[in-house]
């Protein structure tokens, strides 16, 4: 089974498991704050006897012994309260601002006093908590009328906190099932229609699990962070599959693994160190973010962007583009875990389709339209070379063959000497403007004789090792071959041998690569080609370019010129 569809099989069944966990909490779960209240009958008063260490209690920095003062709005205990009474004094201003002294008199009531008895109590602790008011028993012990009491209070909003998240769920929804269809048919660009069903479930699956983060229980955030970390790498890895560097697409796994252990590591710390939650919890988004982010960033381009600016060819830009956006749009769903939940991603869509329709497709619409002309510049070239040397074959060639064989019969051998240099002269002019062998038998033959013909002018040993196991189409076997040429013409030129040429043909793509033995050439040379006129560069870029090619111009540390060239069916 093709590994694409696996990744697809798996995004689903990620995102509806976080679907159907993520109804349970409003279904069969309820929230749980983490606080066991018990009741001591003797001194008729509620006590936290029991706190969950993973709770959102224990986050609140709730203890084992606090004493409830009231509970969901009722009065528990009553705490003594000061009262006054007025003392005159003197003034001799005589100014109405100055307020009347206050004098301490007594306390109302006079002792901390229980409001229910034990029976009463005892419906309390089994009722669900809404809010607390505690109190520590030595800050009980010791605090009075006159000093105050050192009081702490929680809320727990409970079922309301449920129902705002579970609401995320129908967008959630609405993501998994229009999403997919949407990008899978191809409506939101063909780079990211084999990217429809894990883009989707990885948007769609942190809002299914809202729920679950937002229920108390340790272990359904723990599961709401796993599943949130397992839907995003469907999509990481079917974007690494988009990297056509091999060692851009590993360095995009490395980083998928590593990002993956880290965000399951702060999902379950997140939730068994409570007190830190706030920096775990930041932890958590970036790890889990950067799952998809970074892949979608290397497939949007290589990493070294200098190497070569058009490898994409027509419509490289909205690919590159819809690649990125692809691996940044989870981030966005996941930031959506508070209230009003999914605004973040709304704003992130709107603002993508806002550039999308007024910046980023007419650029491409422009990439687009040069590219097309670049390509029928390139095209008419070839049509213009193809005309050249069947004018000089089948004329000037044919002619020129006729005299020699004349000059021969009439006795003058060294004007048939002259004739016949003249047309190996422009045979090998017409090998130069179309190679036949190239188009009868592939790149392979025509480098062995491009080769030979080089190594006479070269002075020295060009050696070319290859294996052309397939054969691809006929404009990317033409643009491989003058790479070819160029590169050979310019290390003739500007290096000396020994020039090894390696090409490579397989069903999944070619491989070139020229080195020569000369002092190389100069690290900004491919940057400045078209200032400096070194068009052999700019002619080797835009037949790279025209194919979706990687051309990749550099000088060895040691001296010598490297150009490699990289192309991938796409």
């Amino acid at each position: 089974m093709p590994t694409k569809h696996w990744r697809d099989v798996a995004a689903v069944a990620i995102a509806l498991l976080a679907f159907g966990l993520g109804l349970l909490p409003l279904t069969f779960f309820h929230y749980e704050p983490g606080i066991h209240l018990g009741v001591d009958r003797a001194a008729s008063r509620l006590e936290v006897i029991a706190v969950d260490p993973w709770g959102p209690a224990a986050q609140d920095g709730v203890e084992v012994g606090m004493i409830v003062l009231s509970m969901n709005g009722t009065a528990l205990i009553d705490l003594p309260q000061p009262i006054f009474a007025p003392e005159s004094s003197a003034d001799p201003t005589g100014d109405p601002d100055i307020p009347e002294a206050k004098r301490l008199v007594g306390a109302q009531p006079a002792v901390p006093t229980p409001r229910l008895d034990a029976d009463a109590l005892d419906v309390l602790a089994a009722s669900p908590i809404d809010s607390l008011e505690l109190i520590r028993p030595a800050d009980l012990v010791g605090g009075s009328a006159s000093t105050g009491y050192s009081t702490f209070g929680v809320y727990y909003p409970g079922w309301y906190r449920l129902y705002d998240s579970g609401l995320a769920i129908l967008p959630g929804l609405a993501i998994l099932l229009i999403g997919s269809w949407w990008l899978v048919s191809g409506r939101a660009g063909p780079s990211l229609q084999d990217l429809g069903f894990p883009l989707a479930a990885a948007t769609s699956t942190p809002l299914f699990v809202l729920t679950l983060f937002n229920s108390g229980s340790p272990g359904q955030m723990v599961l709401a962070g796993l599943l949130g970390v397992a839907a995003m790498v469907p999509l990481a890895l079917g974007l690494a599959a988009r990297v056509e560097v091999a060692v851009d697409r590993r360095f995009a796994l490395v980083s998928i693994a590593l990002f993956t252990i880290a965000a399951a590591v702060f999902a379950i710390t997140y939730v068994t160190d409570p007190l830190r939650r706030g920096l775990i919890g930041d932890l958590r988004w970036v790890a889990t973010a950067g799952i998809t982010v970074l892949p979608g960033l290397i497939a949007a381009g290589p990493l070294n962007i200098s190497a070569t600016s058009g490898r994409r060819g027509p419509g490289g830009l909205m690919r590159s583009t819809e690649l990125a956006l692809a691996g940044a749009t989870p981030a966005f769903a996941l930031f959506s875990d508070r209230s009003p939940f999914v605004w973040p991603l709304i704003i992130w869509l709107a603002a993508i389709w806002v550039a999308g329709r007024f910046t980023v497709r007419p650029l491409a619409r422009l990439a687009t339209r040069a590219t097309l002309q670049r390509d029928l510049v390139v095209a008419a070239t070839e049509a213009e070379r193809a005309r050249l040397a069947a004018d000089i074959h089948d004329d000037a060639l044919q002619e020129l063959t006729l005299l020699v064989h004349r000059l021969e019969a009439s006795g003058d051998a060294e004007g048939a000497e002259i004739g016949r240099t003249v047309a190996d002269r422009l045979r090998a002019i017409c090998g130069d403007l179309r190679l036949p062998i190239l188009d009868d038998l592939g790149v392979g033959p025509a480098l062995d004789w491009l080769v030979l013909r080089i190594e006479r002018l070269a002075g020295g040993e060009v050696r070319l090792e290859r294996a052309d196991d397939v054969r691809h189409t006929p404009d990317v076997e033409l643009a491989i071959f003058r790479v070819a040429q160029e590169a050979l013409a310019n290390a003739v030129k500007h290096g000396r041998p020994p020039i090894v040429v390696r090409y490579r043909s397989t069903p999944a793509g070619i491989s070139l690569a020229v080195d020569d033995a000369g002092p190389g050439i100069a690290e900004n040379a491919p940057d400045v080609a078209e200032q400096s006129g070194r068009f052999g560069l700019l002619n080797m870029a835009q037949r790279a370019e025209q194919i979706g090619a990687i051309l990749d111009v550099k000088r060895w540390p040691g001296g010598g010129t490297h150009v490699a060239l990289e192309w991938r069916p796409h």
